[in-house]
């Protein structure tokens, strides 16, 4: 029988702590090797802000050349908008195969990464004509509460009610253009406003997905 390295991917460290899409990673690459492969080893890669940091991939690489193994991913389709892991795994010279995937090889990989990086540019562009467009008009995606100091209580209060408006509806057009891409959990959109470096209502750079709710919620109501 020929030997696999698996590797499991979550998006946060908080999901790879609960398990949330590990097991049914696992149960995908068990059901393929079953009778057919031995399992050398498992990893999981826990990917965190920085798109580069892949140090588990790293390890189940040499693991997998120097161990004579294939390398077994359960999903590929999530990776498909990850460039870098793309190009590692191609370049690796280690044999590697997609449970999700079964066809794809190095030839389909390097076309991918081609594809995302052409999508994450895309999505760069498309983010900066967001925000621009809203400069023009004069609206400030930022922190509102520093341009009504010094006004009246009242008018202060006014202000900011308007200011928050103007700002959920146009974090709302890259929000949807975010949710044309497929993601469409208030988690989801936090972490691609993140990635994007869109500020958030009150001029941070940290998003939440509560904060991601409130600004879909205040242009239902505005």
């Amino acid at each position: 029988m020929s030997k696999v390295v698996a590797l499991y991917r979550v998006s946060t460290t908080r999901q790879g702590r609960s398990g949330l899409g590990l097991e049914a990673q696992k149960a995908a690459v068990m059901s393929y090797i079953s009778g057919r492969h031995d399992l050398v080893a498992e990893y999981v890669e826990v990917e965190s802000g920085k798109k580069c940091d892949r140090p588990q991939l790293a390890v189940a690489l040499h693991r997998a050349k120097v161990t004579g193994s294939i390398l077994c991913i359960a999903r590929l389709d999530r990776l498909s908008r990850n460039a870098a892991f793309l190009l590692t795994l191609r370049d690796s010279g280690v044999k590697f195969v997609a449970v999700d995937m079964p066809d794809a090889n190095e030839m389909t990989v390097g076309i991918m990464a081609v594809v995302a990086e052409g999508e994450r540019k895309a999505i760069a562009s498309r983010t900066r004509d967001a925000l621009a467009a809203a400069r023009a008009r004069g609206r400030v995606l930022g922190n509102r509460s520093t341009l009504v100091a010094g006004a009246g209580q009242a008018r202060a209060a006014r202000k900011i009610v308007e200011i928050a408006n103007k700002t959920a509806h146009d974090l709302l057009v890259v929000i949807n253009d975010i949710k044309a891409s497929g993601i469409t959990s208030y988690k989801g959109i936090a972490r691609e406003l993140q990635a994007r470096q869109v500020q958030t209502p009150r001029g941070g750079s940290a998003w939440q997905g509560v904060q991601v709710r409130r600004v879909l919620e205040r242009e239902v109501s505005a």
